[in-house]
């Protein structure tokens, strides 16, 4: 757990800190999925072909054991279809990707994962997108798999 923690330190650090032109802008986006690290939220810098951020969201819920939430970093990228519009994007991410239980205990899942983004209106705009992430985490048992659907809206 601790060089999961240190390894989406140093990636956020590299996401935040990376510069800026005068054509990148900050978004701020909310949905589910792991662009949104769950049901949650993610903010980033954004270019016209691509979009490099910090989520944190939620991945379940219980009345019984409560929530199990966690943070990611993740980078979308458009150019890498040849499309003229930059609507279809890849992303890798790292971060939270599932939960797992144990007796009474209630655990977040951290992995890695890379995506299908559709975006509306192109990434470079405000408007909604969805996408597939198909998701690996480090369970108990070994190396647990799996796909995530999303759905969200970037500001």
């Amino acid at each position: 757990m601790k060089i999961i923690t240190k390894t989406l330190l140093t990636s956020a650090t590299l996401v935040l800190s990376a510069q800026t032109t005068a054509n990148d802008s900050f978004t701020f986006g909310l949905g589910a999925g792991a662009f949104y690290s769950g049901v949650g939220v993610n903010a980033g810098i954004q270019s016209k072909s691509d979009l490099k951020y910090v989520s944190a969201g939620c991945v379940s819920y219980s009345s019984i054991y409560g929530s199990t939430c966690g943070i990611g970093v993740g980078w979308v990228k458009t150019d890498i279809f040849d499309f003229q519009t930059p609507k279809h994007g890849a992303s890798l991410y790292l971060g939270i990707v599932g939960n797992e239980y144990d007796n009474f205990d209630h655990e977040a899942v951290y992995g890695a994962a890379l995506g299908y983004h559709y975006f509306l209106r192109g990434i470079g705009n405000a408007g909604f997108n969805f996408g597939l992430t198909l998701v690996a985490g480090n369970e108990k048992d070994g190396v647990g798999v799996g796909a995530l659907l999303q759905a969200g809206y970037q500001f």
